[in-house]
């Protein structure tokens, strides 16, 4: 897999054998600033996967995403670098995109690619073998669903990681 040159996002999160990819759009700058997917607390990221999986939002960075790796979910942006001022993604000029395909040629059990958002959606590259779904953002920028309607939605798309 080719790295972003640029290196500004993060790196994906992944056990050996993912069967769901999540993606977001890139990370907010508080995400970045501590190195952890969805950092920003008022994100609703964790709080939607602890109402779908199970997965306790309060244990620290390194076990949720560990508890993530053993559902079977791995994680990553859309983006890999990009020009921004502040977090919000309608601020996102001159985006690179990651090697999404790299992943799936490296991750083949990868079964279903889940998009964080419309942001995600629209940046990304279409990969004709695995089934997308763009689900409502986690970002709590996105009030037109509630919190419960978010895991509703969610908890449909990850199903098969239980």
């Amino acid at each position: 897999m080719t790295p972003c040159t640029r290196g500004q996002g993060l790196a994906p999160v992944s056990g050996t054998n993912p069967e769901i990819l999540i993606l977001g759009s890139y990370p907010s700058r508080l995400s970045l600033a501590k190195n952890e997917y969805y950092g920003n607390p008022r994100n609703q990221f964790w709080k939607i996967i602890e109402l779908c999986l199970g997965i306790d939002s309060s244990l620290p960075y390194r076990e949720r995403i560990s508890f993530l790796a053993e559902k079977r979910i791995a994680l990553w942006d859309v983006i890999c670098s990009c020009s921004r001022t502040g977090s919000a993604d309608s601020a996102i000029k001159r985006p690179v995109s990651n090697d999404i395909e790299g992943f799936i040629r490296s991750h083949p059990t990868v079964q279903h690619i889940v998009l964080n958002g419309t942001t995600a959606g629209r940046y990304f590259s279409n990969i004709q073998e695995i089934p997308v779904s763009v689900l409502p953002s986690t970002s709590t920028a996105n009030a037109r669903f509630s919190l419960t309607r978010k895991a509703e939605l969610w908890a449909y798309a990850l199903r098969g990681s239980q």
